[in-house]
This record gives structure tokens, C-alpha cells and sequence, in this order.
């Protein structure tokens, strides 16, 4: 750990928050974080720039040409299927809901399509946005976990409107505090989907597999490790259940 210092507080305080309310335990973390960047600066006496904390706004026209098609485009669609659309379905799906997959696609590519006229990135299924505002955190209704979404959406527009002054923050953090906020703020959502992976006996191994290559890191092709990690727990579990008639959950209770 390079910054022990600045990690400990933060990590002590999101586990008193953890047992005493649950709830507020993240933004807990990330108030303690932000106290700490604040020690920080003030103990080293790095120089703020105030024009990085005030945003700016470039208006780029698109131009189209087969070289950023072949070598940028198709590439970013690739990336942002593998690495985004289809582990976020997965982890929506690992949370208990089903996605219109077809809708959604459709929805995502016209905001894409819409967002790249001015230059803004493509609108994809986000798999961690999708982890923490659907998780358990965001309320024990799933039916009104929504709200979370939208709430996350609002702030959001809020952030890229203070992208900046965000930015000149993080880059003052001590090493190691964003990493730790941004792990403990997943850590339930982890263990939820974990738990939901391994509950089927038949498909523990699969999803060992899977958590074992997407903790690996691998990257292949310009692929991340969420995409191999797919590949090889769908590969393994079509192994293990090929020529085999697996039965339905509850089936053994029958009669």
C-alpha cells in the first residue's frame, strides 16, 4: 500500500459506517476521502490552478473517413460491446432483472449516434453504473431501485459540468485513496453477484472460472478480461452440460 496513511481512514470509515448505518456507508467513504485529499494538499502545499476547476466548452464537428472508421469506430464498438454491453446485462441479470436486449441496443445506438455530433462518447450498458445503482444499496425494492438510476443520472450531469474541477481533484488524492473508494463502493455488489453466480451447484465451476479470469486481467486481441471471463465460464459451462439434462431448479421437490 504506497499511501497507507490516506487509505486506512478511509477504509475504517466506511466499515464503522458499514456496521452503524449501512446505507450511507459509501458516501461516507467518499466524504472521508475527500477530508483526506484535503489533509493532503494542505500538509504538502501543492499549487491549485483555478482555471482547471472552472469547465470549458469545445464545440468539435465530426468528420467521417475510413481510417477512423477501420482504425478507431469499429474498434471503440468492439471494446464497448464486449467490455461494457454485455457484462452489464450480465450483471443485471446476475441482480434479478432481464433486459430488452434489442431495445436497448436500440435506445444506446441512437443516443450514440446523437451524443457524436458533438463529440461525446458512446452510450453504452455501463457495468459498474449498472452494479451500483442496481445493487442491494440502492434499497431492498428492487421494483424501486429506479430511482437510483435516475438520481445517479442527474448527478452525473452535475459531475461532467465539474469534470474539471473533479479531475484537478483526483489528481491531488494520494496514491491509492480513489482506487480504495472505488473498491469499497463495488464490495457489496461483488459479493451479491458472487453469491447469486455460486448458489447453483451446477454452475459453480463456471463461475469460478469466469471470476478467476476477470481477476486475472488477461487482455487478448484488445479485449478486456470481462470479455474472456464470459468466454470461458459460458465455454466451460457448455462443456460440463453438453449430452447432459440439467434440471430445473425446485424439479427434485416435485411431487
Amino acid at each position: 500500500m504506497a499511501q497507507p496513511a490516506g487509505v486506512l481512514p478511509v477504509i475504517l470509515v466506511w466499515l464503522v459506517g458499514l456496521r452503524l448505518f449501512p446505507r450511507w456507508a459509501v458516501p461516507s467513504a467518499f466524504a472521508a476521502a475527500a477530508v483526506v485529499v484535503a489533509v493532503h494538499v494542505l500538509r504538502t502545499g501543492q499549487s491549485i490552478d483555478p482555471a482547471g476547476f472552472v469547465p470549458h466548452l469545445h464545440l468539435t464537428a465530426p468528420q467521417l473517413s475510413a481510417p477512423a472508421v477501420l482504425g478507431l469506430a469499429v474498434p471503440l464498438f468492439l471494446v464497448t460491446m464486449a467490455s461494457q454491453n454485455v457484462p452489464g446485462a450480465a450483471v443485471m441479470q446476475g441482480l434479478g432483472y432481464r433486459i430488452p436486449w434489442r431495445r436497448s441496443m436500440t435506445v444506446t445506438g441512437l443516443g450514440s449516434l446523437l451524443g457524436a455530433t458533438g463529440g461525446a462518447p458512446g452510450v453504452n450498458l455501463a457495468a459498474i453504473s449498472a452494479a451500483l445503482a442496481a445493487g442491494p444499496e440502492a434499497g431492498e425494492d428492487r421494483s424501486r431501485r429506479w430511482i437510483a438510476s435516475v438520481a445517479s443520472g442527474c448527478l452525473l450531469v452535475l459531475i461532467g459540468l465539474g469534470a474539471g474541477a473533479f479531475g484537478a481533484l483526483v489528481s491531488l488524492a494520494p496514491e491509492g485513496v480513489i482506487p480504495a473508494v472505488a473498491g469499497l463502493a463495488l464490495l457489496g455488489t461483488f459479493a451479491s453477484s458472487l453469491r447469486a453466480a455460486l448458489e447453483r451447484t451446477e454452475d459453480l465451476v463456471p463461475a469460478a472460472v469466469t471470476f478467476a479470469v476477470v481477476a486475472s486481467g488477461v487482455s487478448v486481441a484488445g479485449m478486456s478480461a470481462a470479455f474472456w471471463a464470459l468466454v470461458a465460464g459460458l465455454g466451460v459451462r457448455w462443456v460440463l452440460r453438453w449430452g447432459r439434462t440439467v434440471p430445473t431448479p425446485g424439479s427434485d421437490r416435485a411431487g
